[in-house]
């Protein structure tokens, strides 16, 4: 398997329009056609899945759900990827991390109020089927997750 320097040199060589900048974390940004990646890791499955969010032109998502869609989409591009470089992606790490995903979708999917799972109405808005609570919730990928109940 390549090190992640040696990979990086080959991706920059093959897309050129994308830029790849050290970090102190592996990240897409959409707006700044830029791949970030943690020069102290090693990690070469995570460096080709944020280049797969590029490839994919991965930028905004309206629904958590489509959040997973665009992260299950980018795994099986990485995939795809890890043969042409040579690199291997176990999938229990892909599943593992796609449960962050899902960990993340079903905390924020809980009623404050009675705990009970809710659907999401709006960008940030969820709503329980079992006590018609409304409740808001923060972004929370980076952070810890915030609930604040709605006044009806």
């Amino acid at each position: 398997m390549p090190s992640i320097t040696s990979l990086i040199k080959n991706l920059k060589i093959d897309f050129p329009n994308i830029k790849f900048e050290p970090s102190s974390c592996f990240l897409w940004s959409h707006n700044e056609q830029t791949v970030y990646y943690d020069s102290s890791s090693n990690n070469c499955g995570f460096l080709l899945h944020e280049l797969s969010h590029a490839l994919l032109d991965h930028t905004v998502y309206s629904r958590d759900i489509e959040l997973i869609t665009m992260e299950r989409k980018a795994w099986d591009k990485s995939k795809e990827l890890a043969l042409n470089y040579k690199v291997t992606i176990d999938e229990d790490f892909i599943q593992s991390n796609l449960d962050t995903y899902r960990d993340w979708l079903h905390s924020r999917s809980i009623c404050p109020k009675c705990k009970a799972s809710g659907l999401q109405i709006n960008k940030n808005i969820y709503s329980c089927l079992v006590c018609s609570n409304e409740w808001k919730v923060n972004e929370a990928r980076t952070c810890a997750l915030r609930r604040y109940r709605l006044k009806k």
